[in-house]
Order: structure tokens, then C-alpha cells, then sequence
């Protein structure tokens, strides 16, 4: 976990990777639940007998779900000090580029692309890599907003 005293000593990390959050698994708990979460019962996700036989493989997890994991990947990589609130602001971009075996273990790698003023605040985005253990290409890449204020 970075710590950052001030939001200037976080921007001033611009262009550069922030950190790596832990390693998390995604098992098939975590997937029903989400399934009744969101009412996504696709049968690829929870079925694991009809996966094997229809496909010759296990379920795989929701691309939401992994979407979002973000807040709580995130989190385990920097934290600033003098930040009194954070929005989840939304993203400009989010691409699914692999599918995610239930079994498998994920995790964030940030990068700090860009931070502007905004609404009295600081516009803060990044690009979110997750990456699956193992696995050449990534889970999922997205270009997240969050605002931050001190």
C-alpha cells in the first residue's frame, strides 16, 4: 500500500504505475452471489455440470463482477492522506479481454493517467489493468474517474 500525505504528491506520480493490489480468488460463491445480486443467471456463469458438458469447461465469472472488484482492488494500493471523500465518478473505457475461470486468482495493477480539477476537487483517472494469475492477457482493462477531495 502507497500513502500518499497529499493529493499534489499523488498527482505528481502522473504517467506512472501506482501499485499492485493483492491476489483475489474467484470462487463460485462469489459468483452465484453475484448472479442473485444482479439477476444474471446466464447458465455459462452458474452451472458448472452443463459448462463441462456443453463446453468442455468450468464456469467462468461475470465481466461485471470482475468491474466490480475495482473498489476493493483499489483500495489496496494507495490511500491519500488528506483526502476527506472520493466518488466513484465513473469510466471513459472498459474492455472484458479475457474470460475469468472460476478457480482463478485476480488481481489490479494502476497506473495514474491523468488528474484535473473538477467541481472543486481533483479529477483523478486510471488505467485499470487485472490481471489473471498465470494468464498472458488480462481479465479486464479499464479506464476509470474518481473524484477526490481535500
Amino acid at each position: 500500500m502507497r500513502i500518499f500525505n497529499t493529493v499534489a504528491d499523488y498527482v505528481a506520480e502522473k504517467g506512472k504505475e501506482i501499485g499492485v493490489s493483492d491476489w483475489v480468488t474467484i470462487d463460485q460463491d462469489r459468483v452465484n452471489l453475484f448472479a442473485d445480486a444482479t439477476g444474471d443467471h446466464q447458465w455459462i456463469h452458474i452451472d458448472p455440470n452443463r459448462t463441462q458438458r456443453d463446453l468442455g469447461m468450468g464456469t467462468i465469472a461475470h465481466g461485471y463482477l470482475t468491474l466490480s472488484l475495482l473498489p476493493y482492488l483499489m483500495s489496496q494500493i494507495s490511500t491519500v492522506k488528506s483526502v476527506t471523500r472520493g466518488i466513484n465518478y465513473g469510466s471513459n473505457q472498459v474492455r472484458f479481454t479475457n474470460m475469468v475461470p472460476v478457480g482463478s486468482r485476480v488481481r489490479c495493477r494502476v497506473v495514474l493517467k491523468d488528474a484535473t480539477p473538477k467541481a472543486g476537487g481533483t479529477q483523478i483517472t486510471n488505467e485499470v489493468t487485472m490481471e489473471i494469475e498465470g494468464q498472458e492477457r488480462p481479465a479486464m482493462v479499464a479506464e476509470t474517474l474518481s473524484l477526490i477531495f481535500e
